[in-house]
């Protein structure tokens, strides 16, 4: 039997509870009506969720499970050798993630999804018990709004796919509730913990999050709070809650800052509004596009929002406020400095409208005002519904409506006229919410269908794990030989992370943080790209094998093809000046090899015979072939991609021609490896090469032969972080390096990634403040009760003041005073 005690939080844990089945019921209807997968045979993966997020979190089930080569610091999977602490807190420091370690690896795809729909569930849990925290009000209305919330466009259209944004999508809310303990003086040590789980989760989001739940706090304060010095002193409290916060965070957010600062660069865009059609079209279920904001949050909640105005049940004062705090979300969307500041100061390459959660969220604070002021009047439902209908008048002009978005509209604004209507009948409240239930549910189920079939007919799509995923996995593991020498997946890709999806020691890599000097210097060898640069493909190159210590490489066909290789620290002989890469990536494979090994063709586009062909045609997009052997496909176009170095097989003179079957590029080169002076070159450096090595999950350790002198080079690429034999490492060729006098005869190098250390400091900032926050007002309580002050076990701080809550705490929407606002339920459910 429940305690009287607790009693009064089961209604808040039922409407939370019930938020998070509705939403997890609609998304998982949604897109069992579209039978992506795990309902149907259409993919779910698309763009950057089958490229990159799925196999981060692949590698993530690794770590968990001790089977990934590296570490939490370094990657030895992708890229020959990668930072991989800011990708851990850009794609996995969400506390969801580590679920994927509880199924089994070849199900990671259907981990992701789980993932997926439990934070989508989760963000409707805690916004529904931030409505009744911030003023009391049906359970059931709070349940509602706080799917509605969840199940908007933007989480349930763009956020679906981008698994760590709806880390923001529950951020928001938890960093309301912070304000409201700033505002009522509680959970002072809690606070910063909140915003750092929320910070570590996603700092993207989190950072239009902490914007959004700083506008939601400056209202509250205004309508709370009359005194000016009351005001500042909440604000103060906040802002500090907020900085130690993200001090707390400050191990993996300054490696992720970091992390970007060294990416190669993407492309610059400029920002152009959407035109405000469109934004009117978005506010309709079942529309998409990619480049305007997906304002829907269900025709109930769009109605209740807009009847705000109206409500006469609610202080004019307090209408002014929320009102005007929706619409200056709305107009900062449309305007670039706005624009930009909710963006970090960046217009995104991708969806420009990325913080659009924030305004669905306001949007549902509005609406639950009214609600909890107590239900909304005929002419409050007229005023809304003519607003709405204005809305949707002006998306008239959009071509993004279908003929479902208005019926879906119109039907759901009928039926949630009349069960707003219905509710000031207490005997068919009941009835009246389940209406509402099913408007939402049904369209937030139609906009996650139709925007799984838009996105299909217009996004690249990758499939879930099958037989070919295992196929090429079990080949991998068979032929794996790391450290001694790296197995490479091969090309073509499954997606740009084979190495973490699949096994092995790769060269391909995708990611935000993809290393300039990585990018730079695999294109200087022959590698292709997509992404703009950030998507590193692998070359399929002896050449480049062998110097990056590739013993093993994924044919097409599912075989492995093994080659000799070099260990993975070589030694170059000294050099009276520093080499430096030239244009032609055939010369460039020689300069770092240092050898000759490419001979030009003997006539125009044929290779001489016994030779191997490659072409380089980095802007060719379609397919060339020797005239005797099998066609290829390139896919050049700048500046998004890049073709890569493509081996066209062995030649047999003049019969072996170069054909492109396509329009020939203006710029491409022919050249023809000569395998001999190949094998001769890699002997060479053989002979002086590391006589062991041993790789570890933060360096390489090799021992050199004595009297050893000139460079020696570690097969990864010089990325910011690397220290050799206690010095900042060089860099020879893009490669590590470390210079040798004639008596080095150990190399050791060690990679922590940059800004470690400053995060860990950081850190330990942030920590020692919330200590002092959580223990100094615990000691000063209990002083306070040894004396019988009002700080002691009985005392408990009103929320309210001048101006104090109002709120409706049950079905007759009675105004609560700010007293009992403060010490009575609202209080209880806040804490």
């Amino acid at each position: 039997m429940s305690t009287p005690h607790n009693a009064p939080r089961r209604p808040g844990l039922y409407g939370s509870a019930l938020a998070a089945l509705i939403a997890a019921l609609a998304v998982c209807a949604g897109d069992a009506a579209a039978r992506i997968f795990p309902y149907g045979h259409r993919h779910r993966s698309i763009n950057d969720l089958g490229n990159q997020f799925v196999p981060f979190h692949a590698r993530l089930w690794d770590l968990l499970h001790g089977e990934a080569a590296g570490g939490l610091l370094l990657n030895w999977q992708s890229g020959y050798g990668t930072s991989f602490l800011p990708d851990l807190g850009t794609y996995l420091t969400s506390p969801f993630a580590v679920l994927v370690g509880l199924f089994p690896r070849e199900d990671i795809d259907l981990a992701v999804y789980v993932i997926t729909v439990l934070k989508i569930a989760a963000a409707a849990a805690v916004m529904a018990g931030l409505l009744r925290t911030m003023r009391p009000g049906p359970w059931w209305g709070a349940a509602v709004l706080g799917a509605s919330y969840a199940l908007c466009g933007w989480s349930v259209i763009e956020a679906s796919y981008n698994t760590m944004w709806l880390d923001g999508l529950i951020a928001f809310p938890l960093l309301c509730l912070t304000g409201e303990w700033a505002l009522r003086r509680r959970r002072a040590g809690l606070a910063p913990v909140v915003v750092a789980v929320c910070w570590a989760a996603n700092f993207y989001t989190a950072y239009m999050a902490t914007l959004g739940a700083a506008l939601v706090l400056l209202v509250r304060v205004v309508l709370e709070r009359e005194d000016v010095r009351d005001r500042v002193r909440v604000v103060l409290r906040a802002a500090g809650a907020t900085l130690l916060g993200i001090a707390l965070a400050g191990p993996v957010l300054v490696p992720v800052f970091l992390g970007s600062k060294h990416a190669f660069p993407g492309l610059v865009k400029e920002f152009e509004p959407a035109g405000w059609t469109d934004l009117s079209a978005r506010l309709l279920p079942a529309t998409y596009s990619f480049s305007s904001p997906a304002v829907f949050v269900g025709t109930g909640t769009l109605l209740l929002a807009a009847a705000l105005p109206f409500h006469r049940a609610v202080p004019v004062r307090t209408r002014l406020w929320w009102t005007g705090l929706v619409l200056a979300v709305l107009l900062s969307f449309q305007w670039k400095p706005t624009h930009l500041a909710w963006h970090v100061f960046a217009t995104p390459n991708g969806s420009p409208y990325r913080q659009t959660f924030v305004l669905a969220g306001v949007l549902v604070i509005a609406a639950w005002t009214g609600l909890a002021a107590g239900r909304p009047g005929p002419r409050a439902l007229a005023g809304g519904a003519a607003v709405t209908g204005a809305a949707a008048l002006a998306a008239a002009g959009s071509t993004l409506p279908t003929t479902w978005s208005y019926a879906l509209f119109l039907g759901g604004l009928a039926v949630a006229w009349l069960a707003w209507w219905l509710l000031h009948r207490h005997r068919l409240a009941v009835p009246a919410a389940g209406l509402l239930v099913l408007v939402l549910a049904g369209q937030a189920a139609a906009t996650t269908a139709w925007g799984h079939h838009e996105k299909l007919a217009l996004l690249d799509d990758y499939p879930s794990w099958g037989r070919e995923h295992g196929a090429r996995a079990r080949a991998l593991a068979a032929a794996d030989g790391w450290p001694a020498y790296r197995t490479d997946p091969g090309r073509p890709a499954l997606t740009g992370n084979d190495p973490m999806l699949l096994g092995g020691e790769g060269g391909s890599y995708y990611s935000s943080h993809t290393p300039d000097v990585y990018t730079r210097t695999m294109a200087a060898l022959g590698a292709g790209w997509t992404s703009r640069g950030r998507n590193v493909q692998s070359i399929d190159n002896p050449v480049t094998d062998a110097l990056f210590a590739v013993g093993a490489r994924l044919q097409p066909d599912g075989s492995v093809l093994r080659r000799d290789t070099l260990p993975m620290v070589t030694v170059r002989p000294p050099a009276a000046a520093a080499p430096a890469y030239g244009d032609s990536p055939f010369r460039n494979q020689e300069l770092l090899l240092g050898a000759r090994v490419y001979e030009q063709p003997v006539a125009p586009g044929v290779c001489a015979p016994g030779t191997e062909a490659f072409l380089w045609a980095p802007a060719y997009d379609g397919r060339v072939r020797l005239a005797d052997g099998q066609p290829f496909g390139l896919r050049g176009n700048a500046p998004k991609n890049r073709a890569a170095m493509q081996p066209m097989g062995v030649s047999h003179g003049a019969s072996s021609k170069l054909r492109f079957l396509g329009k020939e590029p203006l710029d491409w080169t022919l050249e023809c490896l000569d395998r001999s002076r190949l094998d001769a070159a890699v002997s060479a450096l053989r002979d002086t090469a590391a006589v062991s090595v041993r790789v570890g999950s933060r360096g390489v350790r090799a021992e050199l032969p004595a009297g050893s002198t000139g460079t020696a080079v570690v097969a990864a690429t010089r990325i910011p972080g690397w220290t050799c034999n206690g010095r900042s490492a060089e860099s020879h060729l893009g490669l590590v390096a470390v210079p040798l006098d004639g008596r080095t005869t150990t190399v050791t190098c060690t990679f922590r990634p940059p800004g470690l250390l400053a995060g860990l400091g950081l850190g330990g900032v942030g920590l020692a403040g919330t200590a002092l926050l959580t223990f100094l007002p615990a000691r000063a309580s209990a002083r306070s009760a040894r004396r019988g002050g009002p700080g002691g076990p009985g005392g408990v701080e009103a929320s309210g003041g001048p101006g104090g809550v109002e709120g409706s705490g049950g079905p007759g929407g009675q105004r609560a005073d700010s007293s009992s606002a403060g010490t009575g339920r609202d209080a209880r459910i806040a804490g």
